[in-house]
C-alpha cells in the first residue's frame, strides 16, 4: 500500500553517494532536487555543489534540475552548476520526470533522481520508473507545509525500515 512512496534507495545525503559505482552501473544521469537536497532552502550553490557538478561532469554524467519553484530560483541555481532545468515541475507529476529524461537523450533505466521529499522527489520517480534516491533533508527549518509533510513521512519510512529489515 505504501510501496509507491518507497524510495529505492535512502541515504544520509547527496554528498555520500558513490558516483562511480553508479556509473560503472550504467548510469549516464542525474535528476536533481534543488532545496534540502544540494542546499539548504533558497540558498544558491555552494563550493560543496559546485565541486558535486564538476565531478559529475567529468564522470560524464548529466545532470538535470527538476524543481517546483520559480523560474528566477531555479535558473540562478542552474546557471551556477552549469546544469539544463525544469521549473515549476509539477512534481508528483510525471511529465517533467519523463521531458527531463527526454531532454538527456537517455532511457529511464540510465538515469538517477536524487530528492529529499517522499511525496514529491520518490512517488514522482517512481511513477515514471526512475530510480529514485531519497537523502535527508539539509535543514531541518522548512516552510510550514513541508513540515506537516515531513510528519507523514516519518510514518511512511518507519514501515519503509521495517520492511528493508524483514528483507536482511
Amino acid at each position: 500500500m505504501l510501496e509507491p512512496f518507497y524510495p529505492k534507495e535512502w541515504v544520509d545525503s547527496t554528498y555520500e553517494i558513490n558516483w562511480e559505482d553508479w556509473k560503472e552501473k550504467g548510469k549516464k544521469g542525474v535528476i536533481f532536487d534543488i532545496d534540502n537536497t544540494l542546499v539548504p532552502h533558497g540558498a544558491p550553490a555552494d563550493e560543496r555543489a559546485l565541486l558535486l557538478f564538476r565531478r559529475l561532469h567529468g564522470l560524464g554524467f548529466q545532470t538535470l534540475l527538476l524543481s517546483n519553484n520559480k523560474e528566477p530560483r531555479v535558473k540562478s541555481f542552474a546557471e551556477q552548476v552549469h546544469s539544463p532545468y525544469i521549473y515549476k515541475a509539477g512534481k508528483p507529476g510525471v511529465k517533467n520526470y519523463n521531458r527531463a529524461v527526454e531532454e538527456m537523450g537517455l532511457c529511464k533505466e540510465e538515469v538517477l533522481f536524487v530528492g529529499d521529499q517522499l511525496f514529491t522527489d520518490v512517488y514522482g520517480a517512481n511513477r515514471a520508473g526512475i530510480y529514485g534516491i531519497l537523502v535527508k533533508p539539509i535543514n531541518p527549518k522548512e516552510e510550514i507545509q513541508i513540515v506537516l509533510k515531513r510528519y507523514l513521512e516519518a510514518v511512511v519510512l518507519h514501515f519503509y525500515k521495517r520492511e528493508m529489515q524483514n528483507k536482511s
